[in-house]
């Protein structure tokens, strides 16, 4: 965002190679923790629908902090080697972005060096990250379903899966966008670069700013304060 804002505020067009590194690592190292989380959430799930009466057990407030943590080691140690293998490199062709922010994508696409080793590591990150998270949140959302569909109560069944829906927003709003850039990037040479700045604003601005109107529209309290605001 702040990046953003310079660009459109004054002018500032311009970022070090260094700055650069450091800023898509960090954007990559938040992809990977908010796609773990989003993981641990549909364990979450999982566990109070499957076995509400032992949730509080298995799911202690220690297991959750160490859950947290392996996320966060996990995003960094994953993402590292990314700004590494980045510097070794040599820049010779045109320096200009595809965003107004750096991504691996899109930096690598600089160097005039053999980036084999750095977009197949890349592509290897992203299947065992992104990709391995959202096969497992599909294989939890499967057992949710076979969970849910042997409730006998219709009512029990609605209410039990009216829990999964803000998750199930903030899933398609993260891997959705994500995706499709990350297509783009690898795939699609001749699609439209407005195409790619869209996409890339999408998935980066998108999922932090609808996240909060996603859970808190659940909220009687709120939506009732809301709808007042409104019709006022």
């Amino acid at each position: 965002m702040p990046t953003t804002l310079g660009i459109y505020l004054f002018n500032s067009r311009e970022i070090s190679l260094d700055a650069c590194f450091a800023q898509l690592f960090f954007i990559h190292l938040f992809e990977c923790i908010e796609s773990s989380v989003l993981l641990l959430m549909a364990f979450d799930r999982f566990i109070a629908i499957r076995d509400p009466l032992r949730y509080v057990s298995i799911l202690t407030l220690p297991r959750i902090g160490k859950m947290g943590l392996v996320c966060v080691l996990r995003g960094m140690a994953v993402m590292l080697p990314l700004p590494i293998f980045l510097q070794q490199f040599q820049y010779c062709r045109p320096n200009v972005l595809s965003h107004c922010y750096c991504i691996n994508q899109d930096v690598m696409k600089m160097a005039c060096s053999d980036i084999r080793v750095n977009s197949i590591y890349g592509l290897s990150v992203a299947l065992l990250t992104e990709g391995l998270d959202s096969l497992l949140i599909f294989l939890s959302y499967v057992m949710i379903l076979t969970t849910v569909l042997s409730i006998t109560s219709h009512t029990e069944c609605l209410r039990a899966l009216n829990t999964c829906i803000s998750h199930l927003c903030a899933v398609l709003l993260f891997y959705t966008p994500m995706i499709g850039l990350s297509v783009i990037h690898r795939f699609g040479e001749g699609s439209s670069p407005l195409l790619q700045v869209l996409l890339g604003y999408i998935s980066l601005l998108v999922p932090p700013l609808m996240n909060p109107i996603v859970y808190s529209v659940k909220s009687k309290h709120l939506r009732a304060r809301i709808i007042r605001v409104f019709v006022k």
